[in-house]
């Protein structure tokens, strides 16, 4: 199987490492991160210039038309940079659930300014009690008339700040675990009865708790069929799995070649650290585990790319290697650059700390594996 990339693909992810290689140096991360948005406004605008905002998108909203290989292809390279522009929540959940929404109206009316770079969305999925299942939802949406009133609390919204409009998801019947009778509802973050309040995760990223006090949506916000959400749910997170896993192998590459790096100038007894061979075996271990990270990755995105009946499977035991490799690649970065490793001015911290998140978005190892579990001996 040819695992290469089309000329087209590699232009797309050149574009992407030439961006961060040349304007998206580790201080001006750090001071993208603290800022008040919690990213560059300028650079969200040169991604949209630069066409990326578009690639999951159908052309018929004037999208690229991509897959999960031109995704896999940007989010690595944005891995190697720890870029924090919202291009997940915006572009991939947001966007994805948009575009699969079956909605036509709220896609003509969205999806060009996404593309455009000027609609900033977020999912609010996550509740206090939760955890990583997706169908636990307590908030609620009753009907009155035509439309919806929605009363809960989401918590950890990725971009939840910046978002101009935001797809909730509230219980319409059933009891609090069911995924039947889940709802989305797109809702402007600037409506009545929508409350906001920002914090930092570990990794710098910018998220927001949001209060939803008898909120009114029109009926035609509706994403997908009314006690269906969780369908649609299913589907765009696994796309956003794979993505976030293939920015995890972005950083878990950065992490190996620094650390190679670094082992070669620092020297002890006179040599360089490099040469003693307990070293070489760690960092020999190091490339492995990103070697078979890479390889489920790979098979991941075919999957996906062919439809295949087993992509749920895929997609957990991918979610498990990267969260369990990407422990060890950490772990052994941290090590191997001594006390340096946990400066907060040093990148190799930052990098660690960004794949403990990606670890627990949608679901850590331990989750996964479980799910992997059932799926395989349910067949």
């Amino acid at each position: 199987m040819n695992f290469n990339l089309s000329e087209e693909q590699n232009m797309l992810k050149d574009s992407v490492a030439r961006f961060v290689r040349d304007e998206y140096d580790f201080d001006s991360r750090r001071a993208n991160a603290a800022s008040e948005l919690g990213f560059n406004p300028a650079n969200w605008q040169m991604f949209a210039e630069l066409g990326w905002l578009s690639i999951p998108f159908d052309e018929a909203h004037g999208g690229f038309g991509g897959g999960a290989t031109e995704v896999m292809a940007v989010m690595e390279e944005m891995g190697k940079g720890l870029v924090v522009e919202p291009f997940v929540a915006t572009v991939l959940m947001f966007g994805g659930l948009l575009n699969k929404s079956g909605n036509a109206a709220l896609q003509d009316a969205n999806i060009e300014k996404i593309i455009d770079g000027s609609l900033q969305g977020s999912f609010a999925y996550l509740e206090r009690q939760s955890r990583f299942e997706l169908a636990d939802v307590k908030t609620q949406a009753k009907r009155d008339g035509a439309d919806f009133v929605l009363n809960g609390e989401k918590t950890v919204v990725s971009n939840g700040m910046a978002a101009n409009k935001v797809v909730v998801s509230a219980r319409t019947s059933g009891e609090q675990c069911d995924e039947a009778g889940i709802t989305l509802f797109l809702i402007d973050t600037d409506a009545p009865g929508v409350e906001r309040t920002s914090y930092r995760l570990m990794d710098g990223q910018l998220v927001a708790n949001i209060k939803l006090t008898d909120v009114r949506v029109a009926a035609d916000h509706v994403l997908g069929d009314v006690d269906k959400g969780y369908t649609l749910i299913e589907a765009v997170v696994g796309d956003v799995i794979i993505a976030l896993c293939a920015e995890a192998m972005g950083i878990m590459q950065k992490l190996n070649t620094t650390t190679i790096e670094y082992t070669k100038t620092r020297k002890q007894f006179g040599v360089a650290i490099s040469s003693f061979q307990a070293l070489q075996h760690r960092m020999v271990d190091m490339f492995m585990a990103g070697e078979q990270a890479k390889s489920i990755l790979y098979r991941a995105v075919c999957a996906a790319e062919s439809g295949a009946e087993d992509l749920p499977k895929n997609i957990a035991a991918l979610k498990v290697m990267i969260g369990r490799n990407g422990k060890l690649i950490g772990d052994e970065a941290i090590q191997l650059h001594g006390g340096m490793g946990l400066t907060d001015e040093l990148n190799v911290g930052h990098f660690v700390k960004r794949l403990m998140m990606i670890n627990t978005t949608f679901g850590d190892a331990d989750f996964q594996q479980q799910k992997f579990n059932r799926l395989t001996y349910s067949d």
